[in-house]
Order: C-alpha cells, then sequence, then structure tokens
C-alpha cells in the first residue's frame, strides 16, 4: 500500500508529529513504524517526567520558542484527555558563591523567554519552599510541572488510531529506497511505499537519516546514560517538589537533580556517562561496534580530550554510590547514602557534530524524499506538540 507519510519512530516526537498532521490534514494516508513491542519504549519512557518551563534556553532559539509553546499545548493536551499532572514550579540553586553570575543569567533567560513570576528568592524563601534544600542563592520558577510522558505518548497513539492513522509495531526499519519520488521501506516484517519519509527515530536517527540522505555525514549520535537513585520512602520528605543545581554552561546537561515524580517517588540524578551501545540502560549493556563508532568519532575525540576531567568526574559517580551521594548533598546536606536505592537509567541521543559539538539546539534537516530530526534530547516531551507542529507544517507544505 502506498502511503502519503511514513514516520520512523514510535517515540513522543514521532507520535505528536503524526497526531499533528492528522489534525491538519485527516484524509493523508499514515504509516507511524516502530521497532519495539511497544510505543515510547526508550527515551520517552526513561525520562523523569518533568514539564520543563524554557528557562535554560537561549531566547530565539528552538529550543526555547518550541518549549514554550509546546509547554502550553502539552497542558491544554493533558486537560482534554484527562492526563495527571501538576504544576509544581521548581527553585534552582546555586551552591557555591561562584554560580552567582550563572544563576542570574538564567533570571534573564527566563524572563526573555516570557517566563513571568520567574524571580530570585531569599534564602528565607528557599527554605519555605524547600525546607531541607542549602545554598548560597536561589531562584524559583512557578511554571515548572510533573508528567507521567509515557501515558502522554499512549494518548497521541489512540488519537492517531482514531484519526485514521496506522502503527506498525515490531517493524525495523532496514532500507529506505528512493525511486521517482517514492520511498521503498523495507521493514523487518513486510516492504512499504511513501511519497515521504518523517524521520524521528531517536538514538538511531542518524543511521535512519543516512537511508534517506547519504550527505548526512557531519552528526552523528552520542549515547550518554542517566543514571538514577530514589529516595527510601521514609525519605521522601526531604523533597517537595523539584531541585536543581545551576548547570554547567558547556554541556547541554542539568547536573544531578531531585525531582518528584507523577507516578510516585522522587528521583535523585541523573550523572551523564557515556553508554557503551545505543540502547544500554546497564553498564554491562556493552556493543563493541556501536562503542567503537563512537570513540572512532572525530567530534567525541574532540569533546573527550576538552572536558576529561567532567567526564572522568561523571563515570567515578557512576560507580560510586559514595561520590553520587556527595553531589546530591551540595543541595541537601541531610542526605545519607543509605538513603538512596538504585532506580532506573535513560539514554540521551545526543548529537555531536565533526569539530566536537554537542548540539545544544534541536536540528531538522530536509531532503528530497525525507524530513530528518536530527537532535530531539530534552525538552523535547515537554515541546512534543511543538515539534510536531513544526514538522507536520514543514511536510504538508509538500501536499498542497
Amino acid at each position: 500500500m502506498l502511503y502519503d507519510i511514513a514516520i520512523i519512530g514510535g517515540g513522543i516526537v514521532g507520535l505528536a508529529t503524526g497526531l499533528k498532521i492528522l489534525n491538519e490534514r485527516p484524509e493523508l494516508k499514515i504509516a507511524l513504524f516502530e521497532k519495539e513491542d511497544q510505543l515510547a519504549k526508550h527515551q520517552t519512557g526513561n525520562n523523569s517526567g518533568v514539564i520543563h518551563s524554557g528557562l535554560y534556553y537561549k531566547p530565539g532559539s528552538l529550543k526555547a520558542t518550541n518549549c514554550i509553546r509546546g509547554y502550553h499545548e502539552l497542558i491544554d493536551f493533558c486537560k482534554a484527555e484527562k492526563i495527571p499532572f501538576e504544576i509544581t514550579g521548581k527553585v534552582v540553586v546555586a551552591t557555591r558563591e561562584e554560580q552567582k553570575p550563572l544563576l542570574d543569567t538564567l533570571l534573564e533567560r527566563g524572563l526573555a523567554n516570557g517566563l513571568t513570576g520567574t524571580r530570585k528568592i531569599t534564602l528565607e524563601e528557599l527554605k519555605e519552599y524547600e525546607p531541607h534544600c542549602a545554598g548560597v542563592a536561589a531562584l524559583h520558577v512557578p511554571q515548572t510541572g510533573i508528567v507521567d510522558y509515557y501515558q502522554v505518548a499512549l494518548a497521541y497513539g489512540r488519537k492517531i488510531l482514531q484519526k485514521g492513522g496506522e502503527i506498525f509495531l515490531s517493524h525495523k526499519v532496514l532500507e529506505i529506497n528512493s525511486k521517482e519520488a517514492i520511498n521503498h521501506i523495507e521493514t523487518s516484517k513486510e516492504k512499504f511505499e511513501a511519497k515521504l519519509v518523517i524521520n524521528c527515530a531517536g538514538l538511531y536517527s542518524d543511521k535512519v537519516a543516512k537511508l534517506t540522505d547519504e550527505q548526512i555525514k557531519d552528526v552523528k549520535i552520542i549515547p550518554f546514560r542517566g543514571e538514577y537513585y530514589k529516595l527510601k520512602q521514609d525519605k521522601e520528605y526531604l523533597v517537595k517538589n523539584l531541585i536543581y543545581p545551576v548547570p554547567d554552561p558547556n554541556f547541554p546537561f542539568l547536573g544531578v537533580h531531585f525531582t518528584r515524580m507523577k507516578k510516585g517517588g522522587v528521583e535523585a540524578g541523573p550523572n551523564a556517562v557515556l553508554a557503551f551501545r545505543r540502547e544500554g540502560y546497564k553498564k554491562s549493556q556493552i556493543s563493541l561496534p556501536e562503542l567503537t563508532e563512537t570513540l572512532a568519532w572525530p567530534g567525541f575525540q574532540k569533546v573527550a580530550a576538552k572536558y576529561w576531567k567532567t567526564g572522568f568526574g561523571e563515570l567515578y559517580r557512576s560507580f560510586s554510590k559514595s561520590a553520587f551521594t556527595k553531589a546530591l548533598q551540595e543541595l541537601i546536606p541531610e542526605i545519607q547514602e543509605s538513603d538512596l536505592v538504585d532506580g532506573g537509567a535513560g539514554v540521551r541521543a545526543q548529537a555531536c557534530d565533526r569539530t566536537g559539538g554537542l548540539l545544544d539546539d534541536f536540528a531538522i534537516r530536509e531532503s528530497a524524499h525525507a524530513i530528518n530530526v536530527l537532535n530531539a534530547p530534552s525538552p523535547a516531551a515537554t515541546s512534543s506538540l511543538s515539534i510536531g507542529g513544526t514538522v507536520a507544517e514543514m511536510a504538508l507544505k509538500r501536499f498542497d
């Protein structure tokens, strides 16, 4: 069967894209392919469930504009579909004097991005928001919230099916050949045809991109595992909502923090360590071909050479619970190693260019037969409906 659009990837961005297309053009025939036997198994199903406000992102960037627009769309969707969420607010805390200028920069960005009500708070106010938190300065961000993104993604999937779209689980895309304006798609089970391919394959987005556009050789996905601990139930009182550190501006990671989860419990983390396979959720999960490919990438070699001290610190925390605890104690001094139990882990699909740049913004590229979403890590879940709308607009121009 010939489809108008084939979407590769059943995570939250692929699902949001399919939903947005069908909202605008319900007559189009849409197929979504997911290699797993369920939707949202990877980045979407393994994140901490934070509804991001848009505090961190450079004003005018794709992350800033999509996060802020997506934030409002997500909340409206959750209300309409009766998906539980909370707007909890969060504190961002400087624990050392040298972090104060960075905190000021965050405040400026937040205000520039329209986060009215975001403000500096006194240490007395910090204690009111988070009684067990310590620091030398802090911001309060009232817009931040929590939700279960797995439930959001499943709701997107249900809406796609209701609107006539088709979802094919356990269909790994193996080959795409473009002939006479038609993409011939071979999956692990069947063969399909589509006028346009939209690549939302997350951890394998660079691989899928090369199936449709051999010119994409300057970006590679580097997988970073984020490992979490959870607070024991009798210690959950130490965190009321969300507590974040001041992030290192050199990295697209937010540092170890505390998150009250909508599905219950409090997570502490994540760190950010190189995963030894693209879907390596445990230290023991290793793919020699994928690891070799990562280590051989010139961009990763430059990142490793420049930031080896930071990388070593993250790796040390991965293997040392006491070191991880020490990092957490900067925010909550009362935390003890015995208060932490093993939590889960997620793997972030972080695009890296040849020059050693870890792409800080979303990256979407068009070619003759495809649209490739090459970099969509956090806050992609918050931004999903907005990113989906952006990609849908690009796609639908081809069907006018």
